[in-house]
């Protein structure tokens, strides 16, 4: 049987603003997105019979039709469905690092393998502004989980624009492992205590993502301002999830005292990151907060930034 193993990259968010409520019911964001090498291996392999599977190796994990992996599929068979016709049903086996509710777009790192999975699969022969489309109508972060690297995103985040990289930067990372953040909780506590602050016009929206592209974070990335890009980390979402889980802004407090050129948590949460200048100083960062915080729950995970978001496993080769 044919198969193709992808990597799905991780992300973290660098910068996150919450603008104002869209027409659609979405917020609209200006967002610094950056992949990194915290992966999830997800494969795809051809099945004799007409019919998506989904395998996870976490328990956690849904392996039915609620999951964005298999929604990827269906979308796919529902667009081509000559291709399952030609080439048969698929198998899809995700094999997680990337923890599960923690900000990461673990899920939607996953659709995103999915569709570029079986694009190859099944000779498709999209586009990758193709595919980001079509992730687009699964989530919010798929579209970036294909393009991966360092972008801005806008809109309610599927608008994407590349910036220059930050590939020689490292992370550190650390979420208790009990603790998940739902991201419509997270939107909705924010809206209830924020919304007098939203913009809600289409001019409002275009001023302020010019201010944000022109502004602090933008800049250091473009001049390679490493202490610039760790003092313009900035999250929306930290105003909420602080405020229930104190826990997770003491974890903030602890690894901003540990060093590094910033922390910021993530996405909705309630994963925490440090950014590092080298391999040695994101284990030395890692050390001293596992060291602080004598919790079992409390797991911690050291990366790179990458230029890439879903990309071939070169371990692993088609037959």
């Amino acid at each position: 049987m044919r198969f193709y193993s992808l990597l799905a990259a991780a992300k973290i968010n660098l910068y996150l603003e919450i603008i104002g409520a869209r027409p659609d019911g979405f917020h609209e964001l200006v967002m610094v997105m950056q992949s990194i090498s915290l992966s999830d291996r997800v494969t795809v392999r051809s099945i004799g019979v007409d019919q998506i599977r989904l395998r996870c190796d976490n328990p956690l994990v849904p392996t039915d039709k609620t999951n964005l992996a298999y929604r990827a599929a269906a979308l796919l068979v529902e667009r081509f469905p000559a291709a399952m016709t030609r080439f048969g049903g698929v198998e899809i086996t995700l094999e997680k690092r990337i923890p599960v509710g923690a900000g990461l777009a673990g899920g939607s790192s996953n659709a995103a393998a999915v569709l570029v999975g079986l694009d190859l699969l099944w000779e498709l022969g999209l586009t990758q502004g193709e595919l980001q489309v079509l992730g687009a109508e699964l989530g919010s972060d798929v579209p970036f989980s294909i393009l991966g690297g360092t972008a801005i995103a806008t809109g309610r985040g599927e608008q994407l624009d590349p910036l220059s990289g930050v590939d020689e930067l490292h992370v550190v990372l650390a979420k208790y492992e009990d603790l998940a953040v739902s991201t419509p909780w997270a939107y909705q506590t924010y809206r209830s205590q924020f919304d007098s602050s939203y913009l809600s016009d289409e001019a409002g929206f275009a001023l302020r993502r010019a201010e944000v592209r022109s502004g602090a974070m933008v800049s250091a990335l473009t001049q390679k301002d490493r202490a610039g890009i760790g003092r313009a980390l900035c999250n929306d979402f930290e105003k909420v999830v602080f405020e229930a889980h104190p826990q997770v802004a003491q974890l903030r407090d602890v690894m901003t005292e540990a060093g590094g050129l910033g922390t910021l948590m993530s996405g909705s949460g309630p994963t925490v990151f440090t950014l590092a200048t080298s391999a040695a100083e994101a284990e030395a960062i890692q050390k001293q907060v596992c060291d602080r915080i004598a919790d079992p729950n409390l797991k911690t995970w050291t990366a790179r930034c990458t230029a890439s978001g879903v990309r071939l496993d070169t371990s692993s080769k088609l037959s």
